[in-house]
């Protein structure tokens, strides 16, 4: 029997690639994202393939997750796999100069976001001793970066909640697991620089970056080991990307 599988962030990058991946085992997909009219495409594209319901959500807003979930079809309520994509980078400065409302819309999106539509779906799935959540973390989790500050620490967010609720499910067949890509070339940094494409041009220069497809085809892997199995993390780079070396500043011997 298909799973029905919601992905949040299904509008660009990792979730409308997902999207295709699982339609293309006639998954049911539950799509939501802000953009509706790109919803609306994506839909158009995939229902000949499987069964499709979309809507508009902000899942910063409390308001909106509520909405979503109240006009939800029944046909579509029993979500298998909730794939948490929705999340965002905004800006590199410094903490000392970082515009504090990105931290805000960071921390909005990346944690409260995801933990508003996760309480959601997980009742049910509890209630029905299956289901699978799906988060994506970020290297940046694991490994900081000057001007990753609240991106880096919503994602190492992320990490710790997943871990958390397998403790909360043990006994339970619902399982999590966390999924934390390096450098991919998605329209991630197009929106961590606010449109300045050139300036996210410059990022991928002269790499082979993963895309969001090879992400989705992780994603759909994870859910289809057997069901007694659980990847709990899985970090993920392109072969030209690898751990730095810790930095030392030099110029401070007479300090």
């Amino acid at each position: 029997m298909a799973k029905t599988v919601m992905i949040t962030g299904a509008s660009s990058g990792f979730g409308q690639a997902a999207a295709r991946r699982f339609a293309k085992e006639q998954c049911a997909l539950v799509l939501a994202a802000r953009s509706l009219d790109k919803l609306q495409d994506l839909a158009q594209e995939l229902s000949p393939l499987c069964s499709v319901y979309y809507a508009a959500m902000d899942v910063s807003s409390a308001d909106s997750v509520a909405s979503f979930f109240a006009d939800l079809p029944e046909q579509f309520q029993q979500i298998d796999v909730l794939v948490n994509s929705a999340g965002l980078a905004l800006g590199v400065e410094p903490a000392y100069e970082a515009d504090f409302a990105n931290w805000e819309t960071m921390i909005d999106t990346n944690i409260t976001g995801l933990l508003r539509v996760t309480r959601a779906v997980l009742p049910s799935m509890v209630e029905r001793d299956t289901g699978h959540i799906i988060n994506i973390g970020s290297t940046a989790g694991n490994w900081p970066y000057p001007g990753g500050n609240t991106y880096g620490a919503s994602k190492a967010f992320v990490q710790n909640f997943s871990r958390a609720l397998r403790a909360d499910l043990l006994g339970k067949h619902v399982r999590v697991s966390n999924i934390e890509p390096g450098m991919a070339q998605t329209n991630f940094s197009n929106v961590r620089f606010k449109g300045d494409a050139e300036r996210a041009d410059k990022v991928y220069a002269g790499t082979k970056p993963m895309t969001a497809e090879d992400i989705a085809d992780i994603i759909y892997w994870v859910t289809s080991v057997p069901s007694h199995v659980n990847v709990n993390t899985l970090e993920v780079m392109p072969v030209c990307q690898a751990w730095s070396a810790l930095t030392v500043n030099r110029d401070m011997e007479n300090d």
